[in-house]
């Protein structure tokens, strides 16, 4: 992400029982583009998420359950993003950030989709988009 952070200070989210929990550069590869060869040929994506959430952890019990487990949040990622075919990266990014804020927990969702081989002329293009749960 552009500076691989939560726009909280780590003492305010510390003090109001949140944390930040990400995934770097999941890469999956998807059906997306507008373009004739994009919608015949998958294509690699990378997906970024930094999550704002609220758990409830006590810092203590070392239980799995008592946190946000990001596996399952990858493996709803992958599921969603193999769903079907999207136009755009800017749609993929905005239902990933739904899907982030579908666990009651997440209060801000940042997500990133990169393709890293559509422009030869540089490393990666994509969007990165910021919700919060209303």
């Amino acid at each position: 992400m552009s500076d691989n952070r939560s726009k909280l200070p780590a003492s305010e989210l510390a003090e109001s029982g949140r944390r930040v929990v990400f995934v770097r550069d999941l890469e999956i590869v998807v059906s997306v583009g507008v373009l004739e060869h994009e919608k015949r040929y998958e294509q690699r994506v990378l997906i970024s998420v930094d999550l704002i959430v609220r758990d409830g952890y006590d810092g203590q019990s070392d239980r799995l359950e008592q946190v946000l487990d990001y596996g399952k949040l990858i493996d709803g990622i992958a599921l969603l993003v193999q769903s079907g075919h999207f136009n755009l990266i800017e749609t993929l990014a905005e239902r990933v950030a739904a899907h982030c804020l579908g666990d009651a927990r997440v209060e801000n969702a940042r997500v990133r989709v990169e393709k890293p081989d559509i422009m030869p002329s540089c490393r990666s293009v994509g969007v990165e988009v910021e919700r919060r749960r209303s």
